[in-house]
């Protein structure tokens, strides 16, 4: 693969990117490398036709690099996205979309659907390997505290373990490695093994809290416990530190720059922290480019906007 153009700044981000036909061939050595391939019949001949269009011989219809992404059908400018996605990707705790929409010069209608459809593309195939050596697992719950509420809005006994006014988010963290968090239905022994499961691999070594839910973890995996009620915090290489700096640094995130998620888009907001933990340890220029490999797949407006569409 040719390799890509780097950058390290918004400023050398535009230098780089002057021009829409300047980042069309960025987005079509990321999605292609040189082998065009129809997003209607992938096995088509394919002819290059004028305007950065091509045309798929089986189909008959005519497509660009945007086609199929999170770019299609968009009215903005290339540039505009770039900028966006560069600002998003670096800033470790986001932007909020009357932020970008002012940064951008554009409507907050449109820089909310730019970064909905930019955290569709943050929820990358690479990150979903399963762990498999010692791992930190704990659940947290998302949701406004009732002592900031209006007296006349709060809900009795919803602190702590409550699901009645909160979200849960279970995230399973790999030392060293990549953190996989989703939001899962209760926090129930059912549901939390079938997040284990899907997160880590049987065998590897397993840390939590002493909660009840994660009493039989130890069935297939080597189960240590600090248990907080008792001051443990840590116990040799038992400790549950990592897991709950990441979910620091979401709740700081959600609550500074967006102050309250909806649990209809709760998770597209996981992934977005999720992706800037995973690639702490790459370049600007690379979570970029990271991203955009992942572009293919629609997000309309119409589905963010639906109910019961997430």
């Amino acid at each position: 693969m040719v390799l890509l153009t780097e950058f390290s700044s918004i400023l050398d981000l535009i230098n780089k990117f002057p021009t829409e036909e300047s980042c069309i061939k960025h987005l079509e050595e990321i999605r292609w490398d040189g082998n065009v391939v129809s997003p209607f019949e992938p096995t088509s001949k394919v002819y290059a036709c004028k305007g950065n269009k091509y045309k798929c011989k089986s189909s008959g219809k005519y497509f660009n690099v945007r086609t199929g992404t999170i770019f299609e059908d968009t009215k903005m400018p290339l540039q505009k996205w770039f900028i966006a996605l560069y600002v998003f990707s670096s800033h470790k705790k986001g932007i909020s979309s009357h932020q970008l929409a002012k940064d951008l010069d554009i409507t907050q209608k449109t820089a909310w659907f730019v970064l909905h459809r930019l955290r569709y593309a943050f929820d990358h195939p690479v990150f979903k390997a399963q762990m498999e050596t010692t791992v930190e697992i704990d659940e947290t719950y998302v949701g406004g505290k009732e002592g900031n509420k209006h007296k006349s809005k709060r809900t009795k006994d919803t602190q702590g373990r409550s699901t009645d006014t909160k979200a849960i988010v279970f995230g399973a963290v790999e030392r060293g490695g990549n953190v996989n968090a989703q939001v899962i239905p209760s926090a129930g022994t059912i549901s939390l093994n079938k997040a284990i499961k899907s997160a880590v691999k049987p065998g590897a070594v397993v840390i939590s809290d002493a909660y009840r839910g994660y009493w039989n973890v130890k069935n297939k995996y080597q189960h240590l416990v600090v248990d907080h009620s008792k001051g443990e915090y840590v116990k040799g290489m038992a400790h549950t530190n990592t897991i709950e700096g990441f979910w620091s640094q979401f709740k700081r995130g959600v609550y500074g720059i967006y102050h309250q998620v909806s649990q209809k888009h709760l998770q597209s907001y996981v992934n977005e922290f999720a992706l800037r933990y995973n690639s702490r340890k790459v370049c600007a220029s690379s979570r970029f480019n990271l991203v955009l490999s992942n572009m293919v797949g629609r997000l309309t407006y119409e589905e963010l906007i639906r109910e019961g569409s997430f």
